[in-house]
C-alpha cells in the first residue's frame, strides 16, 4: 500500500511546489512575434517575444508560456505593439504538460505611445 500511495503523493508535492515558488522574476520588452495555443492534453499558450536594442541588429528571441487565459487575451489584443511583459521563472517542472519553456508571463501592458 504505501508503494502505491506514496509516490503520487510526493510527486504532487513536488509539483505544487515547483509551481508556488518562483525561481526568478523579470519583464522583458519588445513586439509579440508568435503566440499560439498548442498541446494535445494539456493546452498552454506559447509564444517568442522578439527584443530588438538598436534599429538594424538581430532581434534576441525571448520564448515564454502563458497559463492564464486573461493574460492570453491582453497578448492577443496587443499583437503588432510594443509590449512589456512581466514574467515568472518556475524551475524544476517534471514535464512540458505545464508550458514549453519555464518562464510563465503573469502580465502584459502596451507600451506604445
Amino acid at each position: 500500500m504505501f508503494v502505491i500511495i506514496v509516490p503520487p503523493i510526493t510527486l504532487a508535492i513536488y509539483i505544487w511546489a515547483a509551481l508556488s515558488f518562483t525561481y526568478s522574476s523579470g519583464e522583458r520588452v519588445g513586439y509579440v512575434q508568435k503566440f499560439s495555443h498548442k498541446g494535445w492534453i494539456c493546452k498552454t499558450w506559447e509564444g517568442e517575444l522578439a527584443m530588438v536594442n538598436l534599429p538594424g541588429t538581430m532581434a534576441q528571441i525571448f520564448r515564454f508560456t502563458v497559463r492564464d487565459a486573461k493574460v492570453a487575451e491582453q497578448i492577443n489584443a496587443t499583437l503588432g505593439k510594443r509590449v512589456a511583459m512581466h514574467y515568472d521563472q518556475h524551475r524544476g517542472l517534471p514535464t512540458t504538460c505545464f508550458g514549453d519553456t519555464s518562464y510563465f508571463v503573469t502580465s502584459v501592458q502596451s507600451v506604445e505611445p
